[in-house]
């Protein structure tokens, strides 16, 4: 399986077919998708917090994160400032 390490390997596709197909054998590596992540952040540092989760939906969540090679917690983050970023669109529009 081919690892992606930088996005700019990965290339354009002409269509949803083929798209698959590479990414039937290939992978982004963690580190790129932590990195990528981080950067989206408006800080490098973080704080902890404490957050309550149903167990069954963590579960979920954490297998979900497996299957895209990713750390449950950085997928967590990515999603949440993904919806702030969508929330934030809404105000301003």
């Amino acid at each position: 399986m081919k690892v992606v390490t930088q996005w700019e390997e990965i290339p354009g596709f002409v269509s949803e077919k083929e798209e698959a197909e590479y990414w039937n054998d290939t992978r982004v590596d963690v580190r790129l998708m932590e990195s990528s992540a981080a950067i989206g952040s408006e800080a490098n540092e973080s704080i902890t917090i404490t957050l309550r989760i149903d167990p069954r939906m963590l579960s979920k969540i954490k297998r979900l994160a497996r299957s895209r090679f990713l750390n449950y917690q950085s997928m967590i983050k990515q999603w949440l400032s993904e919806r702030m970023e969508q929330e934030m669109k809404g105000r301003n529009s």
